[in-house]
């Protein structure tokens, strides 16, 4: 038998030292358009917004403001306009609770009860959608009205007066709030608890627990991920909104959307309304992070 002793090596093919040089490009290549989305629709008005937060809105002129580091711009817009602010975290917090009692009850019934009617529940959820967003709102200011028959029943009934009525009230902000960011909390609600194992409600019944123990013990930990992101989806542009203020509320309604656009477009006072975006940005930033880690949900970050 031939000795191998001495033989050669085998031959390794060499490989082009700046092979793994492209390959690590074409990560940073493939994000480079992403990246530059955000820096120009997202870096750039974001810095723009602080600056004009902090010009001096006694100092323009025909060739506008001049920038003087002018922090007591938050003060004043808080001083001035807290009341919408505070208005508008109400608002939308209710808003929120009603989608997530009305959201929950829909996505169990489309995830567990509807069958092959799956999928046709699903676009009903989404067909809304396939309007404006000004047009539903206007609907809702039509079935809302005096003379609407909502308003005729709930006086029959003597749930309102005579003179009773439902627009330019707070419930009918908080009502157009609620239809119109209602699928924002019903679609992640149906991801999450689509993906629960039925067997595991199953063995909870067999372990001798009754319904609403099985679902609290059950369903809903499971369910967590899809109610906080539906939460979040639905508070945060619900806080933001200034459409069913203006068209469902009265002055007395007016929401913190409805103050900074009236501040950058009829008033011209671009400090304050600035001031008063990044100070509702914040404001939801901190609250977003604190229900989050409460939640116990971090990952979701």
């Amino acid at each position: 038998m031939a000795s191998t002793a001495g033989a050669a090596p085998v031959a390794v093919a060499d490989v082009e030292p700046d092979t793994g040089r492209r390959r690590g490009l074409t990560g940073y290549l493939l994000i480079l358009p992403g990246v530059l989305w955000l820096v120009l629709f997202f870096v750039v008005p974001f810095y723009s917004l602080v600056a004009t937060s902090l010009y001096d809105p006694a100092g323009s002129d025909f060739r506008g403001y001049e920038m003087t580091y002018h922090f007591q711009n938050y003060w004043t817009a808080l001083q001035e306009y807290w009341t919408p602010l505070v208005r508008s975290l109400v608002y939308g917090g209710i808003a929120t609770l009603f989608c997530l009692v009305l959201g929950y009850v829909l996505a169990y019934a489309i995830a567990f009860k509807t069958g092959r009617w799956k999928n046709l529940m699903l676009v009903l959820v989404i067909a809304p959608f396939f309007t404006s967003f000004l047009v539903r709102t206007l609907s809702w200011k039509l079935i809302l009205a005096d003379d609407g028959f909502v308003v005729d029943f709930l006086q029959t009934v003597h749930l309102l007066g005579e003179d009773g009525r439902l627009l330019a009230t707070p419930v009918a902000v908080v009502a157009g709030l609620t239809y119109n960011f209602l699928p924002f909390m019903v679609l992640p609600l149906y991801a999450s608890i689509d993906k629960i194992d039925h067997r595991l409600i199953e063995a909870s019944s067999d372990l001798y627990a009754n319904p609403f123990v099985g679902f609290w013990k059950v369903t809903w930990p499971l369910s967590l991920p899809g109610v906080v992101s539906g939460t979040l989806l639905t508070f945060i542009p619900a806080v933001g909104d200034y459409i069913n203020a203006q068209l469902l509320g009265s002055p007395n309604q007016r929401m913190i959307g409805s103050v900074i656009q009236s501040q950058f477009t009829d008033a011209n006072n671009y400090p304050i309304a600035a001031a008063l975006s990044m100070i509702l940005m914040l404001l939801i930033l901190a609250m977003v992070l604190v229900y989050i880690r409460k939640a116990g949900t971090e990952e979701l970050l």
